[in-house]
Protein backbone atom coordinates (compact mmCIF):
# COMPACT_ATOMS: atom_id res chain seq x y z
CA UNK A 1 0.00 0.00 0.00
CA UNK A 2 2.18 3.32 -0.86
CA UNK A 3 -0.49 5.42 1.24
CA UNK A 4 -2.68 6.09 3.96
CA UNK A 5 -5.52 8.07 4.05
CA UNK A 6 -5.70 10.63 6.51
CA UNK A 7 -8.49 9.03 8.61
CA UNK A 8 -6.39 5.71 8.34
CA UNK A 9 -2.97 7.73 10.02
CA UNK A 10 -5.32 9.25 12.86
CA UNK A 11 -6.24 5.33 13.44
CA UNK A 12 -3.02 4.56 13.73
CA UNK A 13 -1.93 7.04 16.46
CA UNK A 14 -4.77 5.70 18.65
CA UNK A 15 -3.74 1.90 17.75
CA UNK A 16 -0.24 3.26 18.74
CA UNK A 17 -1.89 4.43 22.16
CA UNK A 18 -3.81 1.13 22.78
CA UNK A 19 -0.55 -0.68 22.27
CA UNK A 20 1.18 1.41 25.22
CA UNK A 21 -2.03 1.25 27.68
CA UNK A 22 -3.76 -1.84 27.94
CA UNK A 23 -3.98 -5.43 26.73
CA UNK A 24 -6.41 -6.32 23.67
CA UNK A 25 -8.17 -9.04 25.24
CA UNK A 26 -8.32 -9.70 29.01
CA UNK A 27 -10.01 -12.68 29.41
CA UNK A 28 -10.56 -14.91 32.70
CA UNK A 29 -12.51 -18.27 33.74
CA UNK A 30 -14.92 -17.79 30.52
CA UNK A 31 -17.68 -20.69 31.21
CA UNK A 32 -19.93 -21.71 28.30
CA UNK A 33 -22.36 -24.82 28.82
CA UNK A 34 -25.04 -25.75 26.30
CA UNK A 35 -28.23 -26.78 26.71
CA UNK A 36 -28.29 -30.93 27.77
CA UNK A 37 -25.20 -30.20 30.19
CA UNK A 38 -22.35 -29.84 27.34
CA UNK A 39 -19.46 -27.87 28.66
CA UNK A 40 -17.67 -26.84 25.75
CA UNK A 41 -15.48 -24.07 28.11
CA UNK A 42 -14.63 -24.67 31.49
CA UNK A 43 -12.97 -21.54 32.62
CA UNK A 44 -10.60 -20.37 29.67
CA UNK A 45 -8.33 -17.71 30.04
CA UNK A 46 -6.67 -15.89 27.86
CA UNK A 47 -4.61 -12.44 27.86
CA UNK A 48 -3.69 -10.81 24.14
CA UNK A 49 -1.45 -7.77 24.24
CA UNK A 50 -1.91 -5.15 22.04
CA UNK A 51 0.03 -4.48 18.60
CA UNK A 52 0.85 -8.61 18.65
CA UNK A 53 0.06 -11.71 16.49
CA UNK A 54 -1.63 -14.25 18.75
CA UNK A 55 -2.05 -17.99 17.69
CA UNK A 56 -5.15 -19.93 19.48
CA UNK A 57 -4.08 -23.81 19.16
CA UNK A 58 -5.85 -27.13 20.12
CA UNK A 59 -7.22 -29.88 18.45
CA UNK A 60 -10.88 -30.15 17.06
CA UNK A 61 -13.74 -29.61 19.72
CA UNK A 62 -11.42 -28.03 22.22
CA UNK A 63 -13.65 -24.61 22.58
CA UNK A 64 -11.90 -22.39 19.87
CA UNK A 65 -14.67 -21.85 17.81
CA UNK A 66 -16.95 -20.84 21.02
CA UNK A 67 -14.15 -19.03 22.63
CA UNK A 68 -13.82 -16.64 19.37
CA UNK A 69 -17.54 -16.31 18.93
CA UNK A 70 -17.88 -15.10 22.64
CA UNK A 71 -15.34 -12.47 21.66
CA UNK A 72 -17.34 -11.60 18.52
CA UNK A 73 -20.78 -11.74 20.92
CA UNK A 74 -22.14 -14.02 18.44
CA UNK A 75 -22.09 -16.93 21.33
CA UNK A 76 -23.40 -15.97 24.75
CA UNK A 77 -20.81 -17.10 27.78
CA UNK A 78 -22.32 -18.81 30.80
CA UNK A 79 -19.85 -16.72 33.02
CA UNK A 80 -16.63 -14.77 32.30
CA UNK A 81 -14.78 -11.65 34.04
CA UNK A 82 -12.63 -9.73 31.66
CA UNK A 83 -12.64 -6.95 28.59
CA UNK A 84 -11.86 -6.57 25.06
CA UNK A 85 -10.01 -3.66 24.00
CA UNK A 86 -10.09 -2.46 27.26
CA UNK A 87 -14.62 -2.74 27.48
CA UNK A 88 -16.67 -5.43 28.97
CA UNK A 89 -17.48 -8.26 26.42
CA UNK A 90 -20.68 -7.69 24.35
CA UNK A 91 -20.51 -3.43 24.64
CA UNK A 92 -21.59 -3.10 21.23
CA UNK A 93 -19.80 -0.21 20.28
CA UNK A 94 -16.29 -1.96 20.78
CA UNK A 95 -17.69 -3.90 17.73
CA UNK A 96 -17.11 -1.11 15.72
CA UNK A 97 -13.04 -1.57 16.23
CA UNK A 98 -12.95 -5.27 15.94
CA UNK A 99 -12.84 -6.83 12.21
CA UNK A 100 -13.63 -10.51 11.81
CA UNK A 101 -13.14 -13.48 9.00
CA UNK A 102 -15.03 -16.73 10.16
CA UNK A 103 -13.78 -19.83 9.24
CA UNK A 104 -16.95 -20.85 7.02
CA UNK A 105 -17.97 -17.51 5.19
CA UNK A 106 -19.73 -17.34 1.86
CA UNK A 107 -20.10 -14.18 -0.48
CA UNK A 108 -22.54 -13.40 -2.78
CA UNK A 109 -21.59 -14.93 -5.94
CA UNK A 110 -22.48 -12.45 -8.45
CA UNK A 111 -20.50 -9.59 -6.43
CA UNK A 112 -17.43 -8.77 -7.56
CA UNK A 113 -14.40 -8.75 -5.32
CA UNK A 114 -14.72 -4.65 -5.09
CA UNK A 115 -18.40 -5.05 -3.83
CA UNK A 116 -17.98 -7.34 -1.54
CA UNK A 117 -15.89 -5.52 0.84
CA UNK A 118 -18.16 -2.25 -0.29
CA UNK A 119 -20.91 -4.67 1.23
CA UNK A 120 -19.56 -5.12 4.13
CA UNK A 121 -18.19 -1.98 4.90
CA UNK A 122 -22.10 -0.77 4.21
CA UNK A 123 -23.01 -3.50 6.91
CA UNK A 124 -20.36 -2.18 9.05
CA UNK A 125 -21.77 1.70 8.76
CA UNK A 126 -18.63 2.81 7.53
CA UNK A 127 -19.38 5.82 5.30
CA UNK A 128 -19.80 5.78 1.54
CA UNK A 129 -17.09 8.47 1.82
CA UNK A 130 -14.72 6.74 3.64
CA UNK A 131 -15.70 3.12 2.08
CA UNK A 132 -14.57 4.07 -1.43
CA UNK A 133 -11.02 5.09 -1.01
CA UNK A 134 -10.30 2.73 2.06
CA UNK A 135 -11.70 -0.21 -0.65
CA UNK A 136 -9.20 0.34 -3.18
CA UNK A 137 -6.11 0.62 -0.45
CA UNK A 138 -7.35 -2.80 0.80
CA UNK A 139 -7.07 -4.30 -2.75
CA UNK A 140 -3.90 -3.11 -3.13
CA UNK A 141 -3.03 -4.27 0.20
CA UNK A 142 -4.48 -7.62 -0.04
CA UNK A 143 -2.76 -7.85 -4.11
CA UNK A 144 -6.19 -7.83 -5.37
CA UNK A 145 -6.75 -4.60 -7.25
CA UNK A 146 -6.09 -6.27 -11.05
CA UNK A 147 -8.78 -8.93 -9.99
CA UNK A 148 -11.47 -6.57 -8.30
CA UNK A 149 -14.09 -5.89 -10.86
CA UNK A 150 -14.13 -10.11 -11.25
CA UNK A 151 -16.72 -11.67 -9.74
CA UNK A 152 -16.13 -13.80 -6.68
CA UNK A 153 -16.92 -17.15 -8.39
CA UNK A 154 -13.90 -16.81 -10.24
CA UNK A 155 -11.67 -16.48 -7.79
CA UNK A 156 -9.55 -19.41 -6.28
CA UNK A 157 -9.83 -20.05 -2.29
CA UNK A 158 -7.10 -18.09 -1.41
CA UNK A 159 -8.31 -14.89 -3.31
CA UNK A 160 -11.64 -15.39 -1.55
CA UNK A 161 -9.49 -15.40 1.38
CA UNK A 162 -7.66 -12.29 0.41
CA UNK A 163 -11.49 -10.38 -0.20
CA UNK A 164 -12.31 -11.65 2.94
CA UNK A 165 -9.32 -10.80 5.05
CA UNK A 166 -9.68 -6.76 3.32
CA UNK A 167 -13.32 -7.19 4.27
CA UNK A 168 -12.58 -7.82 7.84
CA UNK A 169 -10.23 -4.55 7.81
CA UNK A 170 -12.54 -2.39 5.70
CA UNK A 171 -13.92 -0.31 9.52
CA UNK A 172 -9.90 -0.14 10.00
CA UNK A 173 -10.38 -1.93 13.17
CA UNK A 174 -7.58 -1.95 16.41
CA UNK A 175 -8.48 -6.22 16.74
CA UNK A 176 -8.48 -8.48 13.19
CA UNK A 177 -9.77 -11.68 14.70
CA UNK A 178 -9.23 -14.54 11.77
CA UNK A 179 -10.35 -18.06 12.08
CA UNK A 180 -8.80 -20.57 9.72
CA UNK A 181 -7.54 -17.65 7.05
CA UNK A 182 -5.25 -20.21 5.48
CA UNK A 183 -7.71 -22.90 5.42
CA UNK A 184 -7.55 -24.73 2.31
CA UNK A 185 -5.11 -22.07 0.38
CA UNK A 186 -2.25 -23.47 -1.32
CA UNK A 187 1.32 -22.92 0.09
CA UNK A 188 2.02 -19.67 -2.14
CA UNK A 189 -1.22 -18.34 -1.30
CA UNK A 190 -0.35 -19.10 2.28
CA UNK A 191 2.64 -17.20 2.33
CA UNK A 192 1.21 -14.33 0.62
CA UNK A 193 -1.45 -14.08 3.63
CA UNK A 194 1.07 -14.26 6.25
CA UNK A 195 3.14 -11.37 4.69
CA UNK A 196 -0.13 -9.66 4.80
CA UNK A 197 -0.59 -10.55 8.57
CA UNK A 198 2.88 -9.53 9.27
CA UNK A 199 2.03 -6.21 7.54
CA UNK A 200 -1.19 -5.69 9.88
CA UNK A 201 1.16 -6.09 12.99
CA UNK A 202 3.61 -3.74 11.67
CA UNK A 203 0.74 -1.22 11.83
CA UNK A 204 -0.17 -1.57 15.05
CA UNK A 205 -2.65 -4.08 14.71
CA UNK A 206 -3.80 -6.53 17.17
CA UNK A 207 -4.14 -10.03 15.38
CA UNK A 208 -5.91 -12.90 16.63
CA UNK A 209 -5.63 -16.25 14.62
CA UNK A 210 -7.52 -19.50 14.99
CA UNK A 211 -5.38 -22.14 12.89
CA UNK A 212 -5.11 -26.20 12.73
CA UNK A 213 -1.94 -25.26 10.44
CA UNK A 214 0.98 -25.33 13.63
CA UNK A 215 3.36 -24.62 10.83
CA UNK A 216 2.26 -21.31 10.00
CA UNK A 217 1.55 -19.88 13.45
CA UNK A 218 4.93 -21.25 14.33
CA UNK A 219 6.53 -18.59 11.64
CA UNK A 220 3.68 -15.55 12.76
CA UNK A 221 2.86 -15.71 16.22
CA UNK A 222 4.62 -13.56 19.37
CA UNK A 223 2.83 -15.86 21.50
CA UNK A 224 0.30 -18.60 21.52
CA UNK A 225 -2.64 -20.27 23.77
CA UNK A 226 -2.99 -24.33 23.93
CA UNK A 227 -6.52 -24.77 24.42
CA UNK A 228 -8.28 -28.53 25.13
CA UNK A 229 -11.24 -30.08 26.73
CA UNK A 230 -12.57 -26.19 27.23
CA UNK A 231 -9.60 -25.30 29.01
CA UNK A 232 -6.25 -23.48 29.25
CA UNK A 233 -2.98 -25.99 29.09
CA UNK A 234 -0.25 -23.49 27.91
CA UNK A 235 0.27 -19.95 27.33
CA UNK A 236 3.04 -18.10 26.24
CA UNK A 237 5.90 -17.06 23.70
CA UNK A 238 6.45 -20.38 22.25
CA UNK A 239 10.37 -19.93 23.73
CA UNK A 240 8.54 -19.86 26.65
CA UNK A 241 6.61 -23.01 26.51
CA UNK A 242 9.49 -24.82 25.25
CA UNK A 243 12.20 -23.75 27.13
CA UNK A 244 11.97 -27.24 29.71
CA UNK A 245 12.15 -29.24 26.90
CA UNK A 246 15.53 -28.38 25.57
CA UNK A 247 17.84 -31.61 24.74
CA UNK A 248 20.68 -32.79 22.96
CA UNK A 249 20.70 -35.49 20.59
CA UNK A 250 23.73 -38.37 20.52
CA UNK A 251 23.80 -39.99 16.75
CA UNK A 252 26.47 -43.27 17.14
CA UNK A 253 27.09 -45.87 14.70
CA UNK A 254 27.58 -49.83 16.50
CA UNK A 255 26.48 -48.57 19.91
CA UNK A 256 24.37 -50.64 22.57
CA UNK A 257 21.39 -50.00 23.16
CA UNK A 258 21.18 -48.12 26.30
CA UNK A 259 23.71 -45.50 27.73
CA UNK A 260 23.54 -44.35 31.15
CA UNK A 261 23.62 -40.46 31.54
CA UNK A 262 23.89 -38.03 34.97
CA UNK A 263 19.99 -37.93 34.17
CA UNK A 264 19.38 -41.55 34.10
CA UNK A 265 19.35 -44.53 31.98
CA UNK A 266 18.48 -43.34 28.00
CA UNK A 267 17.79 -46.15 25.20
CA UNK A 268 18.51 -45.05 21.85
CA UNK A 269 16.07 -44.78 19.17
CA UNK A 270 17.37 -47.33 16.12
CA UNK A 271 17.15 -45.35 12.54
CA UNK A 272 14.63 -46.47 10.28
CA UNK A 273 17.35 -46.11 7.45
CA UNK A 274 19.86 -47.73 9.30
CA UNK A 275 19.83 -50.45 11.73
CA UNK A 276 23.24 -50.06 13.34
CA UNK A 277 22.54 -45.81 13.81
CA UNK A 278 21.32 -44.85 17.27
CA UNK A 279 19.99 -41.55 18.59
CA UNK A 280 19.80 -40.94 22.28
CA UNK A 281 18.10 -37.94 23.23
CA UNK A 282 19.19 -36.87 26.83
CA UNK A 283 17.15 -33.71 28.39
CA UNK A 284 19.08 -31.33 29.62
CA UNK A 285 20.27 -27.83 28.47
CA UNK A 286 23.93 -28.19 29.93
CA UNK A 287 26.04 -29.72 27.74
CA UNK A 288 28.43 -31.13 30.58
CA UNK A 289 25.61 -33.30 31.25
CA UNK A 290 25.93 -35.28 27.95
CA UNK A 291 30.03 -35.60 28.35
CA UNK A 292 29.77 -38.88 29.97
CA UNK A 293 27.77 -40.01 27.86
CA UNK A 294 29.82 -39.32 25.11
CA UNK A 295 32.84 -41.28 26.55
CA UNK A 296 30.23 -44.12 27.92
CA UNK A 297 29.76 -44.77 24.25
CA UNK A 298 33.28 -44.27 22.68
CA UNK A 299 34.11 -46.72 25.40
CA UNK A 300 31.71 -49.22 24.22
CA UNK A 301 32.86 -49.19 20.73
CA UNK A 302 30.64 -46.91 18.95
CA UNK A 303 31.44 -43.95 16.76
CA UNK A 304 29.87 -41.00 17.46
CA UNK A 305 28.55 -38.90 14.46
CA UNK A 306 26.18 -36.20 15.25
CA UNK A 307 25.92 -34.07 18.99
CA UNK A 308 23.15 -31.48 18.41
CA UNK A 309 21.80 -29.40 21.08
CA UNK A 310 17.40 -29.74 19.98
CA UNK A 311 14.26 -28.37 21.09
CA UNK A 312 10.80 -28.93 20.81
CA UNK A 313 8.72 -27.22 17.48
CA UNK A 314 4.73 -26.02 18.45
CA UNK A 315 3.97 -29.24 16.90
CA UNK A 316 5.61 -31.08 19.35
CA UNK A 317 4.48 -28.68 22.14
CA UNK A 318 1.31 -29.35 20.92
CA UNK A 319 1.34 -32.94 20.54
CA UNK A 320 2.86 -33.48 23.98
CA UNK A 321 0.19 -30.87 25.67
CA UNK A 322 -3.12 -32.79 24.66
CA UNK A 323 -2.09 -36.05 25.11
CA UNK A 324 -2.58 -37.59 28.99
CA UNK A 325 -0.11 -39.61 31.23
CA UNK A 326 -0.66 -43.00 29.34
CA UNK A 327 0.19 -41.71 26.36
CA UNK A 328 -3.29 -41.52 24.50
CA UNK A 329 -5.43 -38.35 23.23
CA UNK A 330 -7.75 -36.58 25.61
CA UNK A 331 -11.20 -36.83 24.34
CA UNK A 332 -11.61 -34.39 21.25
CA UNK A 333 -7.64 -34.47 20.81
CA UNK A 334 -6.45 -35.09 17.07
CA UNK A 335 -2.71 -34.95 15.66
CA UNK A 336 -2.87 -32.16 13.45
CA UNK A 337 -2.44 -32.69 9.87
CA UNK A 338 -0.68 -31.02 7.35
CA UNK A 339 -3.38 -29.01 6.13
CA UNK A 340 -6.89 -29.19 7.54
CA UNK A 341 -9.59 -31.00 6.32
CA UNK A 342 -12.24 -29.14 4.46
CA UNK A 343 -15.90 -27.91 5.53
CA UNK A 344 -18.97 -27.75 4.08
CA UNK A 345 -20.24 -24.82 2.78
CA UNK A 346 -22.65 -22.76 5.41
CA UNK A 347 -25.80 -20.90 4.36
CA UNK A 348 -24.89 -17.63 1.90
CA UNK A 349 -25.19 -13.78 3.59
CA UNK A 350 -28.34 -12.41 2.73
CA UNK A 351 -28.16 -10.64 -0.24
CA UNK A 352 -29.44 -7.07 -1.06
CA UNK A 353 -32.68 -7.32 -2.59
CA UNK A 354 -31.59 -6.21 -6.13
CA UNK A 355 -27.92 -7.16 -7.41
CA UNK A 356 -25.75 -4.00 -7.92
CA UNK A 357 -24.44 -3.61 -10.92
CA UNK A 358 -21.50 -5.07 -12.18
CA UNK A 359 -18.26 -2.60 -13.04
CA UNK A 360 -16.98 -4.25 -16.43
Amino acid sequence: MKSRSPACMRGMVGLSTIAVLMLAIDLHDVTKTYRGGVQALRGVSLAVQAGEIFGLLGPNGAGKSTLVKIIMTVVRPTSLRGTVLGQPVGTQSVLSRIGYLPEHHRFPQYLTGRQVIDFFGALGKVPRAVRRPRTEELLELVGMREWGNRRVTTYSKGMQQRIGIAAALINDPELVVLDEPTDGVDPVGRREIRDMLLRLRSQGRTVLVNSHLLSEVEMLADRVAIINQGTTLAQGTIEELTQESHRYEIEALHAPDMVVTAVGPVVGLVSSTDPTLRTFAIPTRDAAIIQPAIDALRAAGATVTRVERARETLEDLFVRSVIDERGRAMPGAQRPSAAPLAAPPTAPLAPPRTPPEVRS
